[in-house]
């Protein structure tokens, strides 16, 4: 009886034994110039088939020095961290199972109830905003893109909320951290996309529900749904899936429709009366617009399409403000391409400024250059 049950405690810490203590992985950068900020992304059912977790337990990253590196578990089952690789550099990392660490946030979004239902949304590079329904009866629809720029990498948008709100002061106004200087109005905006369909943009109206999916420390994913839209007699559901990671100027964008057929659809920058800067790179698929303000000096606009930009096109219209009941004409640089039922279009928009990290807007074209070969050939992860 005592050697039954010395077996079966030997069988059983060996059984404990099979699985490891920690994962080691290594993370190699094939590019020419460095990755430092982007983000290492692992299944974690990759990582669950080596390393069981058990209740209350998460995924913990070290670096090669035993420390503890900021990192996330994604809404979509993905273990994050960002690469901090020099130009075909190399890093290994340990995963090990522990109790949950708190690390700073590095990105954040909410839904603004107080301000006419906006979603605002940033990271430490870069800020924006978009409008809910509650703002249609004061300024008319406008479900565009809103920019906020910043020059800090702290989170601002709370305080830049209760400070304009209390009438402390102004987020219109640059008190040193940034300002929101960018106009809207019934556009795209910075970025926003609609069906082009017979040469013409069909916007829809302002988001009327919306769902935080995840909110940092590193990665902010959040969903608007949207009121149907009727497109040349055809009418269906849109939604748009927003997602921002630490480091990056740019966010993306899944949009979706509910339409059974394929149909021209349109992301687009909105141009500014006397034009400034257009460059569209076709290799990489991405349109750039530079922005000349006198508050807020060289501001620099960006679109890229992964999956390809068909043409682009230059836009104008006009229409009556139903609030004001005046015209408003607007414009826009659109990179064309299709949507196919059933698959979302994925994107990207953002923006480079001159007062935070892009001198012109050809560094601003590096870093999109750059941005759209790292889609392309993603940091290699081995175990």
């Amino acid at each position: 009886m005592k050697k039954c049950f010395l077996l079966f405690c030997i069988a059983g810490f060996l059984a404990s034994c099979s699985k490891p203590a920690q994962i080691r992985v290594k993370i190699t950068n094939p590019s020419d110039f460095d990755r430092i900020s982007e983000m290492v992304e692992i299944p974690t059912a990759d990582i669950s088939a080596k390393l069981p977790l058990s209740d209350g337990e998460t995924y913990i990253v070290k670096n090669s020095a035993a420390e503890a590196v900021p990192a996330q578990t994604t809404f979509d089952g993905k273990l994050i961290f960002q690469s901090g690789l020099k130009a075909h550099g190399t890093a290994v990392y340990s995963i090990v199972k522990g109790e949950p660490l708190e690390f700073k946030p590095q990105v954040y979004g909410r839904f603004i109830k107080e301000r006419y239902d906006d979603f605002a949304w940033e990271n430490d590079r870069v800020a924006f905003r978009i409008y809910g329904h509650a703002l249609v009866p004061i300024d008319g629809p406008s479900n565009g893109i809103d920019a906020w720029y910043k020059k800090t990498p702290k989170l601002v948008i709370d305080e830049w909320y209760k400070k304009d709100l209390a009438g402390e002061q102004s987020y219109h106004e640059d008190h040193g951290e940034g300002l929101d200087d960018y106009k809207v109005g019934r556009s795209l905006g910075a970025g926003a996309m609609a069906p082009f369909v017979k040469d013409t943009l069909w916007l829809n109206e302002n988001f009327v529900s919306q769902e935080v999916l995840e909110n940092g420390p590193l990665r902010l994913t959040f969903r608007l749904i949207y009121n149907d839209i009727t497109v040349d007699g055809q009418t269906f559901s849109e939604s748009r899936t927003f997602s921002l990671d630490a480091g990056s100027q740019l966010t993306k964008v899944v949009q979706e429709y509910g339409t059974g057929s394929e149909i021209p659809v349109a992301a687009g920058i909105a141009l500014r009366e006397g034009g400034n800067v257009n460059v569209f790179s076709a290799d990489n698929n991405y349109l750039l617009y530079q922005e000349d303000s006198p508050n807020a000096g060289a501001v620099f606009m960006g679109v890229l399409i992964p999956s390809g930009i068909d043409r682009t096109v230059e836009n104008r219209y006009t229409v009556i403000n139903p609030i004001t009941k005046k015209p408003e004409t607007h414009a826009h640089n659109l990179a064309v391409t299709k949507y196919e039922p059933g698959k979302p279009m994925v994107y990207y928009t953002g923006f480079g400024w001159s007062q935070y990290g892009f001198s012109d807007l050809m560094s601003f074209d590096i870093y999109m250059t750059r941005f759209a070969e790292s889609l392309k050939t993603p940091l290699a992860v081995s175990f």
